[in-house]
This record gives C-alpha cells, structure tokens and sequence, in this order.
C-alpha cells in the first residue's frame, strides 16, 4: 500500500476547513449513565454510533480512548474497530488515544497495531509516552514516516502528577519535558506546512513561556471545556505557537447528547471560540 500524505499535512488541511477542534470519546461509565445507557456494550455501541454520525462529517478530529473500549473486552473493540473506519470514511482524523510505551519489538507491535496501513485499528495518529526514553518509541516513529501518520508524546501534561516527571531536571539543567519538545522539533525540521510529530501539552497549565512550544508539529492539547480551560486561555499559555495546537474536548461536547443536533452546535461553537481566540494571534 502506498503512504498517505504526512500526517503534519493532512491536519492543516482538515483544520483549516472544518474548524481547529478534536472530539474527544470517552464513553465512560457516567456518560453513558447520562445519555440514557446502559454501561454495557449495546450502551457503548449506541452511544459511538451517535457520536459518529452526528458529527464524523463535521469534526477535523477525533480522539477516542481506548480503554474505554477495552475494557469491554473483544466486543468493545469491534466497536472501536468500526467507529476508526467510519471516522476516517467520513474525512475525519482519529488519533487513537492509547499512551503506548516500550521498548524494542513490543514497541514495534504497538505501532503495527495502530500505524500499519491495513491494521483493524489503523489510526492517522497514535498517542505515546517516552519515558522508557525518547529514543524507545524509534519503531513508532519509523513506522510513522513510512505510512505517513503522526505520533502525539506525552511532554507537558495536565495531571498535577505529571510534574514530578516532567518537570524534572538533567544534568545538563534542561527539564525532561523541555528535551522531548526539543526532539519532537528535530523531527519535524524543515516539514511544511508542519511536521507529523507532535507533543500533548495541557491547555490548563498556564504560562508556559519558559518552554518551547515551537516545535513545528501539532501539540495536543486538553483541558478545554469540563477542566476549566477556555478558548480564550490558548494564546496566553501557547503563544506563538497557538496556530497548531489542537484543542481536545471530550464532556463539553458529548454531555450534550444523544440529540445529534445538540451534538453538532456545540462542536461548532467550541471550534468558532478557538477559531476567534487564535486569528489574531
């Protein structure tokens, strides 16, 4: 099979015409106890199927996480199998929201499961941790280049627990997260309109000018809507790198379900704040 054109592209594009926003689906419990469901897999197969079509046609990107899915057993990921199908058919991008870490061939495995073209769980892009080490997720990005899809790696993440790690210091006084940026801007080097390698950064975090952000790829970024952060938020703590991030948001769109209408008008109104807060910029 033929590579797709680089992740890094096709996500200009598709944000540029449907609006700087990704869905997240996070079919936990509560939710689908608020939509009327069963926390069973027919309530996860009609609460996705709603999602998907409501707004699959309407959404840049999508981002569902799979241990909701999982943890249904093989019957849920059937159900995430097709929502990724159905997403992608649709002209939307899935990231597939999956942290995977290792090293070596297990590393390898998990890239095949959601990178290989062809693969049941093919995603345009996969989320990863590097902290076995940057250069444990080398089959992930390997793999990323051939099939022109794009990885998100944990740098600077939302959970308070999250600094202990991150903001921790080498010895040569650069923080761990500030080094996974600086590698993520090394692979992106001389990508337009922007690279394929991109870093999950807290939109809830605040100032975060004493890091560069500038690593032209997309950063990631949750934190809007049910955990306080707004649109407005994005320039001040994203700066001059604001016009690729991607902003995630999960409960503020889907706790309007199931009616698809009310679906639809949120995601657009998030994506028209975000698309305000950052012309300027």
């Amino acid at each position: 099979m033929s590579p797709l054109e680089p992740f890094g592209t096709r996500l200009r594009t598709a944000m540029d015409e449907r609006g700087p926003l990704c869905v997240g689906i996070d079919p936990h419990a509560s939710l689908l106890s608020e939509w009327g469901l069963g926390d069973d897999i027919a309530g996860l197969e009609r609460f996705t199927r709603t999602v998907v079509e409501a707004l699959g046609e309407h959404v840049a990107v999508f981002k569902p996480q799979s241990a909701f899915f999982e943890r249904f057993g093989s019957r849920g990921i059937a159900v995430l199998e097709r929502a990724v199908v159905d997403l992608r058919a649709a002209g939307a991008l899935v990231v597939m929201d999956a942290k995977r870490g290792d090293i070596g061939s297990t590393m390898a495995a998990y890239a095949e499961t959601f990178l290989r073209k062809g693969a049941p769980l093919f995603s345009d892009a996969l989320t990863v941790s590097p902290y076995l080490g940057y250069g444990s997720l080398k089959p992930a990005v390997d793999l990323a280049r051939e099939s022109g899809t794009g990885l998100f790696v944990l740098a600077l993440t939302s959970n308070p627990e999250g600094a202990e790690v991150q903001r921790a210091v080498r010895e040569d006084g650069r923080s761990i997260g500030a080094t996974m940026l600086a590698h993520l801007a090394a692979e992106n080097a001389g990508q337009t309109p922007m690279g394929s390698f991109g870093a999950v950064v807290g939109a809830t975090l605040g100032d975060l000018s004493s890091f560069d952000l500038a690593v032209n790829g997309p950063l990631l970024a949750p934190g809007i809507g049910a955990q306080g952060a707004t649109a407005a938020d994005l320039p001040k703590v994203f700066g001059a790198a604001v016009r690729n991030v991607v902003p995630n948001v999960s409960r503020g769109v889907l706790r309007h379900g199931p009616d698809p209408a009310a679906l639809r008008a949120s995601a657009e109104r998030f994506a028209d704040e975000v698309r305000s807060a950052v012309s300027g910029v």
